[in-house]
């Protein structure tokens, strides 16, 4: 559901994370903290960006210096769940004698989490379908992180080029499917079913 005048940016580009002060950083940070806690408890609708500055304890023209719309925020909460997920895998990394045993804990450890917060999990998974030009970005560095998580599942002999192209064909897969459980086409553990599917058609003739 559109945000009506409320999804209107406040007449200057977002700042991007980069260019932040610690302090702006600690604000932009707070938003996105309290539109996953609002995208927790009633998914996509429930992002309001009024809410969300009163949730964040900030100004609602505050959002709109870090971003241009309700779909560019509920990105950057995907990249930051991906980012909390990379920290988690790092700290207990995948075990397996095979890439693509390692690979499916990766996978199945990703699914897991999204098929907890499954009001989030839709409320993000719609915003990456936004054609909002700052969405790009977002979805840029979600893969650049999803990335980082998969090359855990490689060994260091493994051709870069041929993992690189396996890792962005899973990362369709996940996506695709994604967007089929969010608009009813199938349950949200039949999106992780095919992901886990696609890691072995790739992986099983690799050690």
């Amino acid at each position: 559901m559109a945000e009506t005048s409320e999804d209107l940016a406040a007449g200057e580009p977002a700042q991007s994370s980069d260019q932040l002060t610690a302090g702006q950083a600690a604000r932009r940070q707070r938003v996105i903290r309290a539109a996953l806690e609002l995208g927790a408890e009633g998914g996509y609708d429930a992002v309001q960006m009024r809410d969300v500055a009163t949730r964040g304890q900030v100004a609602l023209g505050t959002i709109y210096r870090y971003f241009t719309s309700k779909d560019h925020l509920l990105a950057a909460v995907q990249v930051q769940w991906i980012t909390d997920l990379e920290s988690r895998i790092r700290m207990r990394p995948p075990k397996g004698e095979t890439t693509v045993e390692r690979m499916v804990e990766i996978l199945r450890r990703a699914s897991r989490a999204m098929e907890k917060q499954p009001e989030l999990s839709a409320a993000v998974v719609t915003a990456l379908s936004s054609p909002d030009p700052s969405v790009t970005g977002c979805k840029d560095e979600m893969d650049q992180v999803m990335g980082r998580i998969q090359a855990m599942a490689f060994g260091p002999d493994f051709d870069p080029e041929l993992e690189a192209r396996i890792k962005r064909a899973l990362g369709y897969v996940w996506f695709s499917s994604l967007l089929a459980w969010v608009n009813g086409w199938e349950g949200i553990d039949a999106s992780g079913d095919e992901l886990i599917s696609a890691a072995h058609l790739m992986l099983d003739q690799y050690r």
